[in-house]
């Protein structure tokens, strides 16, 4: 199928949309060898400078593989999804399950490196989950995560602040689902109000077997509940 030419703006994006139509639609299958730059650009209408960095943008997406002194070849028919996308389309369970790993060892860092910043902030969170309990599930859930986000703050690890950033939207989603699915507010509108403040007070005072060890026990509550909503 031969290619369009583009138009002039953004000359990169266009010619990599026309490369990606070709390799996802099938006509160049994976293990094909790409036409050279020179083909492409006159085919594309660019410069091969405009084709070289399509290439790149396909290859960061999984798209293609260059190899030294043999050309650019096709290595996959479907982009790779990028780590955002992925969160949203993975289960709930598979996320918790990740979770619970990243906050046990945050908690711990956490009761080694608090400062008194960290406590304050820990036991203003902790009330702010208590006022939520008067709130509907997706109030209290944001009060919920805001308590934990406290606790990986206070772990001084920008990674794992990033990571615990990057997994909320997905927490988030699957936590009020599970409450409205499993009624768990219904008696208790607190639920788990004991096993936080035990959390905090842990960190406050240092005690880096407490934290992860209470927390734990929570986050693994919680996932039975999930796999069982």
């Amino acid at each position: 199928m031969p290619l369009d030419a583009v138009r002039p703006s953004p000359l990169v994006e266009q010619a990599a949309d026309r490369l990606r139509a070709q390799i996802t639609g099938g006509q160049w299958p994976v293990g094909t060898k790409l036409p050279g730059e020179t083909t492409l650009a006159k085919e594309l209408g660019v410069g091969r400078s405009t084709v070289r960095e399509a290439l790149r943008a396909l290859a960061g997406a999984g798209l293609v593989r260059p190899r030294h002194g043999a050309g650019v070849f096709v290595t996959a028919t479907e982009p790779l999804e990028d780590w955002p996308t992925r969160l949203r389309r993975a289960a709930a369970t598979d996320v918790y399950e990740v979770r619970l790993g990243l906050e046990v060892h945050a908690a711990a860092l956490a009761a080694a490196r608090r400062t008194p910043e960290d406590t304050a902030a820990l036991r203003t969170a902790l009330e702010g989950r208590r006022r939520a309990a008067t709130a509907d599930d997706a109030a209290f859930v944001d009060a919920d995560i805001a308590l934990h986000a406290a606790v990986v703050a206070a772990a001084h690890n920008p990674v794992l602040a990033d990571l615990f950033t990057e997994f909320t939207p997905a927490l988030r989603r699957g936590l009020i689902e599970m409450l409205d699915l499993v009624g768990l507010r219904a008696e208790d509108p607190g639920t788990g109000d004991e096993t936080h403040e035990a959390l905090v007070e842990a960190i406050a005072r240092g005690d880096s077997e407490t934290a992860p060890a209470v927390l734990r026990t929570e986050l693994e509550q919680t996932l039975a509940l999930l796999r069982r909503s």
